[in-house]
């Protein structure tokens, strides 16, 4: 059964286009060699991090959709964890995040309602 998966990873900010660009092309020839489908990878660019890592206070993002049997999960990781040019990765199940985010209970939309009845309420005085 296909799962969609989302995989976001930070690479050295000190590597060259040629280097991104070449890692980028490895991770995704991993996906597809292991029987991932419709993969599509973002270049987020360079962003500063919210913490140092490893003495680095920016990183090169990607982010990566893919749709896969979980079996790509492994190995991905197990290289990316290998590599020097990659700092932090994170993959998660893309249905997980989208049923988290759409779903805000009804006791969370009134207190968000009522504060913001109350910001207007406080300018006037």
């Amino acid at each position: 059964m296909a799962r969609t998966y989302e995989m976001m990873y930070v690479l050295r900010p000190d590597l060259s286009e040629e280097q991104v660009n070449a890692a980028m092309q490895k991770y995704s020839e991993m996906l597809s060699d292991r029987g991932a489908t419709n993969i599509n990878v973002q270049f987020w660019g360079r962003r500063r991090l919210a913490y140092e890592i490893d003495r680095f206070q920016d990183g090169i993002y990607v982010l990566v959709h893919y749709q896969g049997d979980g079996a790509q999960i492994a190995p991905l990781e197990r290289a990316m964890r290998l590599s020097e040019d990659v700092i932090r990765y994170l993959t998660l199940r893309a249905s997980d995040t989208k049923s988290r985010r759409s779903s805000v209970s009804p006791l969370t939309a009134t207190v968000m309602a009522t504060a913001e009845e109350a910001e207007p309420a406080a300018e006037e005085a």
